[in-house]
């Protein structure tokens, strides 16, 4: 993830998630995945941007341990191009978003990327305080995830 903060660019991963993926490679349209990510597990670069961020003005962790990412469908787009249609649930709040995704499947493995931007106010994130004029309202997440025929 990306966030503009304080007049530079701050970039953060989350370190513990877990996602369960259904795919069929002969219908890449009826993918589904949930993806659970454990919000506490923010690292941030520069690290002293993490304990800020999963504090009680913005990810609240302690009171919403869990972001979730619903995957429920993919459309496709042409070539390796698709588009996800997705639920994303922050500190209680769902919203339904679509983004770009490149899917390539190659024998019994896939591998999807792509990205997409939130508003942080959407989600009740850091909407009050000294430090709401000081961050920006859109972060961009990266998506990739690697699934294999089990």
């Amino acid at each position: 993830m990306a966030v503009r903060a304080f007049g530079g660019s701050h970039t953060g991963r989350f370190e513990d998630w877990r996602a369960d993926v259904v795919f069929d490679p002969d219908s890449p349209v009826q993918t589904r995945a949930r993806v659970v990510v454990q919000s506490r597990s923010l690292k941030m670069s520069p690290s002293a941007a993490s304990s800020r961020a999963i504090g009680p003005a913005f990810l609240d962790s302690a009171r919403y341990p869990d972001i979730r990412l619903d995957l429920q469908g993919l459309r496709h787009r042409g070539g390796e191009a698709y588009t996800a249609e997705a639920a994303v649930t922050i500190r209680g709040q769902t919203r339904t978003i679509a983004f770009p995704v490149d899917l390539r499947v190659s024998g019994d493995r896939a591998h999807l990327t792509g990205a997409f931007a939130l508003d942080r106010a959407d989600f009740g994130i850091g909407t009050s305080g000294p430090w709401n004029g000081l961050v920006g309202r859109q972060v961009t997440v990266r998506v990739a995830l690697q699934a294999q025929r089990g």
